[in-house]
């Protein structure tokens, strides 16, 4: 596919996927999202890619929904759609799923304000690091409309139900400062440090570990959140460590352990172990679910 709203760029094994529609604030549209799940199919698909980043162009993260079509912005009739209540399937949330079944570690570099779906599209990404120049809002009770992007799940067991409530009731835009007291992001910096601290993050991650080691352990946290009891993941973690223990990778890590050396790993997140995945996913929408 080619792109026209996203940038893809692979250096050294780290992809940035950068929101490109500056003109607009990055604001999200129908086409965004298709490349966006594009790029991520493409990343899962590229060993090469060890981490990825993703940021905005411009003085904005993304602005959320474009409302460009006006009061109908919203109403999926008078844009002409043709599914049924039961059969419609929300861009966001399309785009928020395949984040979340990601074999690389994702990292939300928000270096301006991310409100509606500009904020919900980093709930599934694992690390959250935004410039003192960005802005937040959960504003969808301001719209008339209710948080999209499977939010409703992503959210209260990113910041707890209590400081999530807050934040969509009222819709009110708030500081970096504050979405790192209350847990959305992990690191507030100056505008200018904050793709190096992003990159570094990604660096830290592709020298120094096992793709594989990662790929696996990201879908452990992430299947994990909806499991009733912890049995759930040891049963998991009994099952992977017993794969990974037999594994080159397993046996680099240690020799270059007690050798002192570097590791040099080789499993690659396209091969995958024969009970991967684990769990059921349904990708509604894009694979006739």
């Amino acid at each position: 596919m080619d792109y026209e709203q996203i940038l893809y760029s692979v250096e050294d094994s780290i992809l940035t996927i950068t929101l490109a529609r500056p003109e607009r604030l990055n604001a999200f549209t129908a086409q965004m999202c298709r490349e966006l799940l594009d790029a991520f199919d493409r990343s899962d698909e590229d060993d090469s890619v060890r981490a990825v980043i993703v940021t905005g162009s411009g003085r904005a993260f993304c602005a959320g929904a474009d409302l460009g079509a006006g009061a109908g912005t919203f109403d999926s009739v008078a844009r002409g759609g043709k599914e049924s209540i039961a059969e419609h399937r929300d861009g966001g949330g399309l785009v928020t799923l395949r984040i979340y079944d990601s074999k690389k570690p994702v990292i939300a570099a928000i270096n301006g304000p991310a409100v509606g779906v500009g904020v919900t599209m980093t709930l599934p990404m694992d690390v959250r690091i935004a410039s003192r120049a960005a802005r937040m809002g959960f504003v969808f009770a301001r719209r008339g409309i209710v948080p999209e992007a499977a939010s409703s799940w992503f959210l209260p067991r990113v910041v707890g139900v209590s400081r999530a409530a807050e934040w969509v009731y009222t819709g009110r835009v708030f500081s970096a400062e504050e979405a790192q007291a209350g847990g959305l992001v992990s690191r507030v910096v100056a505008p200018e440090e904050l793709l190096p601290t992003a990159r570094g993050l990604a660096r830290e991650i592709a020298d120094n570990t096992s793709a594989m080691s990662v790929a696996l352990t990201r879908q452990m946290l992430w299947k994990m959140l909806g499991a009733d009891h912890p049995m759930e993941a040891h049963k998991i973690d009994s099952k992977v460590i017993h794969w990974m223990g037999r594994s080159v990778d397993a046996h680099e890590g240690v020799t270059a352990f007690l050798e002192k050396r570097p590791a040099k790993f080789k499993l690659k997140p396209t091969e995958m172990p024969d009970f991967y995945p684990w769990w059921k996913p349904r990708r509604w929408g894009r694979d006739g679910g």
